[in-house]
């Protein structure tokens, strides 16, 4: 199969505990819609956009992950192969802003070191936040890791902010290792084209 007829893809793991908008963060991203009725994820959910990142068209494959431990062991065989993590803590819940450092050592456990980001969730919450700001970045500090005050309701820091920087971050690194890092797969993007900005979400 010729090159061009093969597209970037990166897979990206969003993780978290449950009820911090990990699904409605994927939502507002790939579908430009907000939601404010909480659904719990069972297991899996999986959403797709096509971005330009530097310049290059890019398939971001998006995992949104159950934050309940009864699915770890479902949620943890889907780690694997991703080549970007976004950790997720609500600004309104101080166990899911404690629990960071787990959930970062379970991504690590099955994917080892890839780039990830930081983020606090539902700022706009102010009246309702249990989190310094900072208490927020001293966490980010010591994690060595990009960091994002986000709110998927105001729909800030969610397009321009956290995924554009995570892709960058990936497609960066898989220029200086000879693309490694990066999966292609065949572009049916080729054969059928979308005139929907969001016609490139697909759900699974």
């Amino acid at each position: 199969m010729l090159e061009e007829d093969m597209e970037v893809a990166i897979k990206v793991v969003v993780v978290g505990n449950g009820a911090v908008g990990k699904s409605s963060m994927i939502q507002r991203f790939c579908k430009g819609i907000f939601t404010k009725d909480y659904k719990k994820t069972i297991g899996v959910d999986f959403l797709e956009r096509q971005i330009i990142v530097n310049g290059e068209e890019v398939r971001l494959m998006l995992w949104d992950t159950a934050g309940q431990e009864e699915f770890d062991a479902i949620t943890k065989a889907y780690y694997r192969g991703a080549q970007a993590c976004v950790l997720v803590f609500s600004t309104t819940d101080r166990e899911s802003y404690q629990a960071i450092d787990n959930w970062r050592e379970k991504v690590e456990a099955e994917v080892g070191n890839i780039p990830t980001v930081l983020v606090q969730n539902k700022i706009d919450l102010l009246e309702e936040t249990v989190i310094k700001n900072e208490e927020a970045e001293a966490l980010a500090k010591r994690l060595k890791l990009r960091f994002y005050r986000a709110s998927v309701k105001e729909d800030l820091n969610v397009n321009e902010g956290v995924f554009n920087t995570t892709s960058s971050n990936v497609t960066n690194q898989s220029s200086s290792n000879g693309r490694e890092v990066i999966t292609l797969r065949p572009n049916k993007q080729r054969t059928k084209k979308s005139k929907n900005p969001f016609g490139g979400c697909s759900l699974l």
